[in-house]
């Protein structure tokens, strides 16, 4: 009976610690978004480079997961855990203290670091502490605590800098950095996955390749498509990542291996998440300016014109958890996705230089709920589209699947709006910001087709269990956990 009572107080925790630390990394993702007029008028910068305040942490975010959670299986994973919470902290203080914009972009850089190695290993180290029969409820707690995040990044970064300072969108990390640091050295157990070893060419081949696409995609509005710098980069980072694709099927314990994707599980839903932050980070990065910018909403009205939106999640995602247990997470991820799509079309339809607010409240409520809807069974589905030993990977693989997404949505769809807008006018304004919301609706659209490749729960429950009886035979070994 104590050992029980330990096990879940030690569950309790682990859920407790990850949760919020998944929660402070995914809501500097979109935390800046409305922020930017006022760090715009504070530091200074164009649209290029306000694209990299938030694209400098979701590239190196991005850049560095798979590296991160490689880490994790090989030094242990509480240790890097709390190396990357350490390092998340420092650069959040470092950050609110930037005397100038490219100060901020360096800062936010080293931020997006710490996130990439901390936040791939909360769900190891979540998964590790849960027992199987209520680790489901478990990741969707988490699930709806990242997600929660990246949703209310807007209004959090309005209210916090409307009535206090933009700093504090940064400093606000750093009291909750400094909590968790001794529970998580205390409460969390040390875990590792036998045989782990880091794979340095992958990890340079698939840095360089993303940093190559992403560096084009921003720099394309600036300096123009047909510039030797743009194509040069694209070029490279191109062929970079199908260098990396090719080290994946033949490299010797490659970090991200391509056999994960022959799964159907495994590819629809890192794909889907991959476009689904695509359509989603690059809408709302144009959208919560628009709000201030041309409707002349403050940053805590933009960001409570959201919550319909952003607060969705709170009020559907324990409804959402129990649908997926009912039907299973494939349906529920597809409406999900489904709904957010709408949502975003019907904001296509209505934006406008005197759009009126309630015109958007479908579009907001309709979006909010697919978003709740997706990430409630999304880390659930991932997890458990790999054996035991492959979590680690896969968890870091899909949170740099999602981060790539939202770094090339925002430098996409602003892109597409600087093609066909600008900053001059309210006019000029919206007519940029209409093609690039229809653009990520169609992207969100296409990653809800790609959901429905994700097996029904008769076939993965047929495939999992085939899995064990392999690896059964093979005698493939459980992850070692240690007491704290």
């Amino acid at each position: 009976m104590n050992q029980q009572s330990t096990g879940r107080a030690g569950a309790a925790w682990a859920l407790v610690i990850t949760s919020v630390a998944g929660f402070m990394a995914a809501l500097d993702n979109l935390v800046v978004t409305t922020a930017l007029p006022s760090i715009r008028e504070s530091l200074g910068g164009e649209m290029e480079e306000l694209e990299w305040t938030v694209n400098a942490y979701t590239l190196t975010f991005a850049v560095l997961l798979m590296f991160g959670a490689a880490l994790g299986d090989r030094f242990g994973r509480r240790r890097l855990f709390l190396t990357g919470l350490t390092v998340f902290t420092g650069a959040s203080a470092a950050a609110a203290l930037s005397p100038g914009i490219n100060e901020l972009i360096a800062f936010r850089a080293v931020q997006g670091v710490g996130a990439a190695i901390m936040m791939p290993l909360t769900l190891t180290l979540l998964t590790a502490a849960v027992e199987p029969a209520r680790r489901g409820a478990a990741l969707g707690i988490f699930s709806a605590a990242t997600g929660l995040a990246v949703a209310s990044g807007p209004l959090i970064g309005g209210s916090l800098t409307e009535h206090i300072s933009w700093q504090w969108i940064f400093w606000l990390n750093v009291p909750i950095g400094l909590l968790l640091l001794p529970l998580a050295r205390f409460r969390l157990a040390e875990s590792y996955a036998p045989g782990a070893r880091l794979d340095v060419p992958g990890t340079l081949l698939v840095s360089g390749g993303l940093f190559g696409i992403v560096y084009g995609l921003v720099n394309a509005n600036a300096d123009g498509w047909t510039s030797p710098t743009v194509l040069t980069s694209l070029i490279a980072g191109i062929a970079l990542i199908g260098a990396f694709i090719r080290h994946g099927f033949r490299g010797r314990k490659p970090m991200l291996p391509m056999r994960l994707f022959r799964d159907r599980g495994f590819f629809g839903i890192n794909i889907a998440s991959m476009l689904m932050y695509l359509g989603m980070f690059g809408a709302i990065f144009l959208l919560s300016q628009y709000l201030q910018g041309v409707l002349g909403y403050s940053p805590t009205e933009a960001g409570l014109r959201m919550l319909p939106w952003t607060g969705m999640p709170m009020l559907v995602a324990p409804i959402a958890g129990m649908l997926s247990d009912r039907f299973g997470g494939r349906p529920v991820v597809v409406t999900g996705l489904a709904l957010q799509a709408v949502g975003l079309a019907l904001f296509a339809l209505i934006i406008a230089p005197d759009a009126s607010y309630a015109s958007q409240l479908p579009a907001l409520i309709i979006g909010g709920i697919g978003m709740a809807l997706y990430f409630a069974p999304a880390a659930s589905l991932v997890m458990s589209s790999v054996r035991p030993g492959d979590q680690g990977i896969a968890s870091g693989s899909n949170n740099a699947l999602r981060e790539v997404g939202g770094a090339l949505g925002v430098a996409v769809l602003t892109t597409v709006f600087a093609s066909q807008g600008g900053l001059e006018s309210a006019q000029s304004f919206t007519d940029g910001t209409v093609p690039a919301v229809w653009i990520g609706s169609g992207v969100v659209a296409l990653a809800a087709l790609v959901a429905l490749m994700i097996p029904g729960r008769r076939a993965a429950g047929a495939q999992e269990a085939a899995t064990e009886t392999a690896d059964a035979d093979a005698h493939t070994e459980e992850p070692v956990s240690v007491p704290a």
